[in-house]
């Protein structure tokens, strides 16, 4: 059962007569990006820099962080909100503009780039109000607390999640939060830090998430594979009931976390998710690590782990704890540097720096505490560049065997009528098409496979439809190349499980007829 807690918390200092006025924007004399820079899969894809380089405003009320977002020049002119107070229903009004779509009683931040929220002063409270992402990419969130956001009951918002991701999101950083409920989905509260709906590259770091029945999802259902390449590092999970996180396909990297009575489940690796969990401290808690709930299997590898009076459930075929003697059935290559604290430090170095109002202190890779050295201020490009200059030929056939005949396929959604198969059936007359404009589509083989080229047909009558893409390593979140316009593409030998092709621009809704593989 979950313990009941009372949440304890400093209330805000009262705001400026000026700053209370609806959607009442104050500039300030300098810029201050948030402290330090993002690290892990947020570090990928050309980086998160949130607002850095642009705009610095203040904000006291849900109003005025929307103003500010509505009062850019464009939806991916950089800005950096610092907020003070407490954000709630009654100062969280929608406001209109070219650059935003917001909404009243949550913070909207949809199909929108090169954003930072950052809490300043006496510190920034959400209370009873989430911060919804969708469709928006280049986002940091950082020293805030989100509480008690209510998906039934009154009032709701944000479908009780505290932060919640959904649909093409990317490159998110959320770092220094403290986010909280108090009871579980009885008690009208959903997840605290969920994604879904493809969202990808995006790191939790020092943060605080308890007294809940959820802690966060990977993916809204079994079928919902698009997402991962997240990082959860130096995190309280405190008094949550499961979901620490959930994972259904995707990659995860969990390190240097610190849980403490986690209910019923743990870290819920399922549908082929692959998670590479080190150097945690798991304590006084049930089924740390597994697959539960389904039958659907995924998988994990463990090193470095203080399992603190843990207790195990026996194995069954909807549950699969991966103890009493947790082991490694997968392996994980991850793209960044990271520096690992040893395992038995974790609860004094998580005690020192998780959490909103902590300073923004991080640990140094040795079990101490620090302060971050300031980011310098740069000015983001929308699109990244990219890293590798693909070869295209779009009348050339390729030599040798296709390698996508009887491997697997996923993606980020279908179209109706379309299927993730028909890109690997050899027939021209069949075709997988996104559920919009944009979406990515998968070949996976169940061992590694090297591929130095691929062929992006697509079906008749949609020739030119897609215009801008990205060939990207599902097993590391990599960029392999990028470009625009199908055909053939070359790129560097690769030894890999999943190659993704990720569509990020084209002319109606596109159509990909096969998804041709080659290894030279």
């Amino acid at each position: 059962m979950r313990r009941p807690v009372t949440l304890r918390l400093s209330a805000a200092l009262a705001t400026t007569a000026v700053a209370a006025a609806a959607g009442a924007v104050l500039s300030t004399p300098a810029a201050s990006a948030a402290a330090g820079g993002a690290t892990g899969y947020a570090t990928q894809n050309g980086g998160t820099t949130g607002g850095a380089g642009g705009q610095t405003v203040r904000a006291t009320t849900g109003t005025a962080i929307h103003a500010a977002l509505c009062n850019r020049a464009s939806s991916s002119t950089p800005i950096t909100i610092e907020v003070e107070g407490t954000i709630n229903h009654g100062n969280t009004a929608k406001v209109s503009g070219d650059s935003c779509s917001t909404a009243a009683g949550l913070i909207e931040l949809k199909q929108i780039s090169n954003v930072t929220i950052v809490g300043v002063g006496s510190g920034a409270v959400f209370d009873q109000v989430g911060i919804h992402i969708r469709d928006s990419s280049n986002i940091i969130v950082q020293n805030v607390t989100v509480r008690n956001v209510k998906k039934s009951g009154s009032p709701i918002s944000n479908g009780g999640d505290a932060i919640g991701m959904e649909g093409t999101v990317r490159n998110v950083w959320v770092d220094h939060a403290t986010l909280e409920a108090s009871g579980g989905e009885s008690e009208g509260f959903d997840g605290l830090f969920d994604m879904k709906g493809n969202t990808q590259y995006v790191t939790l770091s020092y943060s605080i998430l308890r007294n809940s029945g959820r802690g966060g999802l990977v993916g809204s259902s079994e079928s919902d594979l698009s997402n991962g390449f997240i990082t959860y590092h130096h995190n309280l999970y405190e008094n949550i009931d499961s979901r620490t996180p959930l994972l259904r396909g995707g990659i995860a990297h969990i390190y240097n976390n610190y849980y403490v009575s986690l209910n019923e489940s743990g870290i819920n690796s399922r549908a082929g998710a692959r998670a590479k969990v080190d150097n945690n401290y798991f304590k006084n808690s049930k089924d740390v690590l597994g697959t539960f709930y389904t039958d659907a299997a995924g998988y994990w590898q463990v090193s470095g782990n203080v399992f603190d009076n843990v207790t195990w459930s026996a194995p069954g075929t909807d549950n699969k704890p991966a103890g009493p003697n947790p082991q490694s059935n997968t392996t994980v290559s991850i793209p960044y540097s990271y520096s690992l604290d040893t395992a038995g430090c974790v609860p004094g170095i998580v005690g020192q720096t998780a959490g909103a109002g902590k300073g923004l202190k991080v640990s140094n890779g040795s079990c101490s505490a620090q302060t971050p050295t300031p980011t310098p201020t740069v000015t983001p490009t929308p699109t990244p560049t990219p890293t590798v200059t693909p070869t295209v030929t779009p009348t050339t056939q390729p030599t040798g065997a296709n390698l996508s005949i009887g491997a697997g396929s996923d993606g980020s959604s279908k179209a109706d009528g379309t299927s993730y198969g028909n890109v690997r059936d050899g027939n021209m007359s069949t075709y997988w098409s996104p559920a919009g404009s944009t979406g990515s589509i998968s070949i996976k083989w169940g061992s590694a496979t090297a591929v130095s080229k691929i062929n992006i047909r697509e079906a008749s009558g949609s020739a030119g439809g897609i215009k801008t893409w990205r060939v990207v390593n599902g097993d590391t979140g990599a960029v392999l190349a990028s470009g625009s316009g199908a055909g053939v593409i070359t790129f560097a030998k690769t030894s890999l499980r999943k190659l993704t092709f990720e569509i990020t621009g084209s002319t109606g809704t596109p159509k990909v007829a096969e998804y041709e593989t080659y290894a030279g």
